[in-house]
């Protein structure tokens, strides 16, 4: 599916109105069209839906999800909490995306009060991997400030050598000439649309008249009494005059659309005023100030001018008071001016390049699984797994509360092992709400009953019950039992047990999956714009070229199972055939017996770091390779290099790290980082989950 995020370069160019012309475009391609607006930011004064959203949603019959409050994602963001803000949007993007082939998205406008609003359109582009097409009002501005207005904004989102910064649509644009000649004097002044990559998507004419609002809208603005409602709920107001003068100087100021502001007291302009109105002028209406009524007798005499619909409105603000608030009116469309949207809607429409957006909507491009959305995915096919999973370490705090998030969020059914007492005196000092179905288990009260299928799970190394019993006063070896039984579907440890601790009773009484040699582990790497896939850089410290080829193979498979296209780069310190030595040759032949064993898989090597991912030095280095440049997998040659890249990686560059995730076991075991948080043992036991629904197959 296709989605355009929509960003403004500045406050005031019209975003809605662009909104709204892009989906009638798309619509008109006979594309299935969604529309999404993640944060809402109401003007001052709003106090029904979001504005663009509902005008989305009556004027093409949509039903967009409701944007989240601008208060709660100011105290998100306030809090750190831009990780969470993202998934909860992510949420609501995926149901906006429901049956539908193209999706617009409307970013956040910059404001004084939200100068943050271009960062988090930063990160809502790059979280939905959309392609950003941008929005600027050219105003009064001389050509050469608007190219660069528009080419900073378009670094924010990568700058033009992005494929997803597509381009830009001028709104508003000003002046005699003809939007051809205006395009063109643009291009001379602007390097990034001569470069052929970024393009001019639409150019619109300022025309006055789309924002004429309804004489109603003047009356809700001022809070006016309205002596004659008359046909205010369909005229419009285009012009406004302030009367001082004499009759026969205002009687030529009388035009359509002419919304006549004057004292309550002055006759003489009321029934100059009624008088063109009777003769069918239709005026806008007639605004009188000074809290003064005009004489009964004089209202009389106007009674033609009532009945042929002129609005009358009074306020008690003074002329110049009145004529200050008029200047400040809100010149967006009201959620109800169906008239008004439609007519923009249409003329926005009539000013974009839809051939071209058609065009771009049926191109195939692969798609970028970002943070979020991978965060996403993970918890809602943790969710649809329903599996068991045991943590040993059931009264450490963090355990406690990762295991109460994922029960109440159904990403697992978690059982802790430890005594219940404990974990209830450790739920009351940190404020946990345990919830309902979190089992709690006490390894002393069953011990007993994993003896006996201890020893015979490893008869052939000559276990006997007291050994069993003696190993069993580990609760992670309980919890290795309890998977062996297939009472669990799964485990996590680590907080407090070393890795040797969690793995070790997982090889002897687990065993390796049908098909696997050895166990390996992978790390998915956050990057701000996608998700990468490290191996193995926990478990084999010298792996032979067979080994390096199995772990090529479990680190394809493990991407492909979330979501990740797998295209693998065998690390090493040179690249193809420029350099020989034992290590290149072991990842050459790796690279091989990788190959034979899955010839579907893209896999290459030996590559270096950078030829593997960066497509400008793999164009150089191997411009021949279906992987290099656009790896999405890195394996590494040994344990050194993983691990130290891995930590190198995680904690230097913006990355987030979530693992180890085990390979290779035939249940899943994991082991927790070092430091972990609660956010990683929650992510870990989603991880885990998912594992468990696809071991579930062998």
């Amino acid at each position: 599916m296709q989605t355009f995020f929509i960003a403004p370069t500045d406050f005031g160019v019209g975003l809605t109105s662009i909104s709204l012309g892009l989906v009638r475009t798309l619509e008109r391609a006979g594309l299935k069209v969604g529309f999404f607006k993640p944060i809402a930011q109401p003007h001052p004064g709003d106090t029904g839906p979001e504005r663009s959203t509902e005008l989305v949603s009556r004027t093409h019959g949509l039903k967009p999800p409701t944007p989240l409050s601008l208060s709660h994602v100011e105290r998100m963001l306030g809090e750190g909490q831009l990780d969470e803000l993202l998934e909860e949007i992510i949420t609501l993007y995926q149901q906006a995306c429901v049956d539908k082939d193209v999706l617009v998205v409307e970013g956040m406008v910059p404001t004084r009060h939200a100068s943050y609003a271009a960062r988090v359109n930063q990160h809502l582009a790059k979280s939905l991997d959309a392609e950003v097409i941008l929005v600027s009002a050219p105003e009064n501005d001389v050509l050469a400030e608007l190219s660069g207005r528009v080419e900073l904004q378009a670094q924010l989102f990568g700058g033009p050598k992005d494929p997803k910064v597509l381009g830009v649509i001028l709104n508003k644009v000003r002046g005699d000439q003809s939007m051809a000649d205006f395009a063109m004097r643009l291009r001379d002044h602007s390097p990034l649309l001569r470069s052929g990559d970024f393009r001019l998507l639409g150019c619109i004419p300022f025309q006055a008249g789309l924002n004429d609002p309804r004489t109603r809208d003047v009356a809700d603005l001022l809070g006016a009494q309205v002596l004659n409602a008359g046909d205010y709920e369909t005229r419009r107001m285009n012009k406004i005059i302030l009367c001082a003068r004499t009759v026969a100087n205002t009687v030529p100021l009388l035009k359509p659309g002419t919304l006549v502001v004057t004292p309550g007291d002055r006759d003489d302009i009321i029934l100059a005023v009624s008088l063109a109105a009777i003769n069918g002028v239709p005026l806008a209406g007639l605004l009188l100030t000074s809290d003064s009524k005009p004489d009964p007798r004089i209202l009389e005499l106007c009674q033609g001018a009532l009945l042929a619909g002129l609005p009358i409105l009074s306020v008690s603000t003074g002329s110049y008071d009145t004529a200050n608030q008029l200047n400040q009116l809100n010149k967006e469309i009201p959620v109800d001016d169906r008239e008004r949207a439609e007519i923009i809607t249409d003329f926005v429409a009539s000013h974009l390049d839809a051939d071209w957006l058609h065009q771009r909507c049926g191109t195939p491009r692969e798609m970028r699984l970002s943070p979020a959305v991978f965060r996403y995915r993970l918890i809602q096919q943790a969710q649809a797994a329903d599996k068991r999973i045991v943590l040993p370490e059931g009264a450490e705090p963090m355990t406690v509360q990762a295991a109460a998030i994922c029960q109440a969020r159904g990403i697992a059914r978690c059982v802790l092992l430890a005594k219940p007492d404990d974990v209830q005196a450790v739920a009351r000092a940190q404020g946990i709400s345990l919830p309902e179905g979190l089992e709690i288990l006490d390894p002393d009260l069953i011990r007993e009953r994993y003896v006996e299928p201890m020893v015979t799970l490893r008869k052939s190394k000559s276990l006997n019950a007291p050994m069993a019993e003696q190993q069993l006063e580990d609760p992670v070896v309980i919890g290795t039992m309890m998977l062996a039984l297939d009472e669990v579907d799964g485990l996590v440890s680590g907080l407090v047990h070393s890795t040797a601790n969690t793995i070790r009773p997982a090889l002897q009484l687990i065993k390796t999956a049908p098909g696997c040699s050895l166990v390996s582990s992978v790390f998915f790497m956050l990057f701000p714009e996608q998700v990468l896939v490290y191996g193995d850089c926990v478990m084999n410290p010298h792996p032979s070229a067979a080994e390096l080829a199995e772990i090529a193979r479990q680190s394809a498979d493990s991407a492909q199972a979330f979501g990740i296209a797998p295209r693998v780069a065998m690390l090493s310190y040179s690249s193809g055939d420029s350099a020989t030595g034992e290590e290149v040759e072991k990842v050459r032949e790796a690279t091989l017996l990788a190959q034979e064993s899955q010839r579907g898989l893209l896999i290459d090597g030996p590559l270096q770091y950078d030829t593997a991912a960066n497509q400008d030095i793999a164009r150089q280095l191997a411009p021949n390779s279906q992987v290099a440049g656009r790896a999405t997998v890195f394996v590494f040659p040994d344990l050194n290099s993983g691990n130290t890249t891995h930590k190198a990686v995680q904690r230097s560059a913006d990355c987030v790290s979530l693992g180890p995730m085990l390979q290779g076991l035939r249940k899943p075991v994991n082991d927790l980082p070092r430091g972990a948080q609660v956010d990683d043992i929650v992510y870990t036991i989603a991880l885990t989950a998912i594992q468990a629904s696809h071991a579930a197959e062998y």
